[in-house]
C-alpha cells in the first residue's frame, strides 16, 4: 500500500493510499510513496495546520462495517471550530452513545475524518491519536474550538 509521511505540529503523519483514496492516517511511520492522492493529501494536510478553518476534499475510503462508515459521515459533517458529543451522534443514529465512542477511537481517517471535535457529555471524551487527549485539545484549539472548553 503507498504510503507518504508528512510532518505536522502534532508530529509525523503518514498518510495511506489504497486504489485512488486515503485509507489510514498514523500517527509515525515512515513513507516515502508519491502519487496523485498521496500528494494532494500531503499538501491539504500541511494547508489545514496553516488554517484552521481549512476544510479536506479528498477521495477516501472508509474500510469498515456500515455503522463506522455512518459515524465517519457525521463526523466529516461537523465544520472547523464546532464540536458534537457522542450521544447527539448516537441520537442520529439510533445508537448508544458507547458505540458512537468506539467507532470514533476506530477512525482509520484521523485529523481528515475530525473526531477530535468529538466529546463527551461531561468532557473532552478520549483520542486514539499519538498524544491521546492532549493532541485532541492541541487540534481543538488549533481550530479555536478549545474556548468552549478550556
Amino acid at each position: 500500500m503507498p504510503k507518504l509521511t508528512v510532518d505536522t505540529p502534532t508530529g509525523p503523519v503518514t498518510l495511506n493510499e489504497k486504489d485512488g483514496a486515503i485509507t489510514r492516517v498514523e500517527w509515525g511511520g515512515q513513507g516515502a510513496d508519491h502519487s496523485l492522492v498521496l500528494d494532494r493529501a500531503a499538501v491539504q494536510m500541511i494547508a489545514y495546520f496553516a488554517d484552521p478553518e481549512f476544510r479536506f476534499d479528498l477521495p477516501l475510503r472508509i474500510e469498515g462495517s456500515e455503522f463506522q462508515r455512518a459515524v465517519c459521515d457525521l463526523m466529516r459533517a461537523i465544520p472547523p471550530g464546532e464540536t458534537r458529543t457522542y450521544g447527539a451522534i448516537a441520537r442520529d443514529l439510533g445508537s448508544p452513545a458507547q458505540a458512537v465512542g468506539q467507532a470514533c477511537g476506530g477512525n482509520p481517517i484521523p485529523i481528515i475524518i475530525p473526531c477530535h471535535r468529538v466529546l463527551g457529555a461531561n468532557g473532552l471524551g478520549g483520542f486514539s491519536g499519538a498524544g491521546g487527549v492532549e493532541t485532541k485539545v492541541a487540534l481543538l484549539r488549533h481550530e479555536r474550538a478549545a474556548g468552549l472548553l478550556i
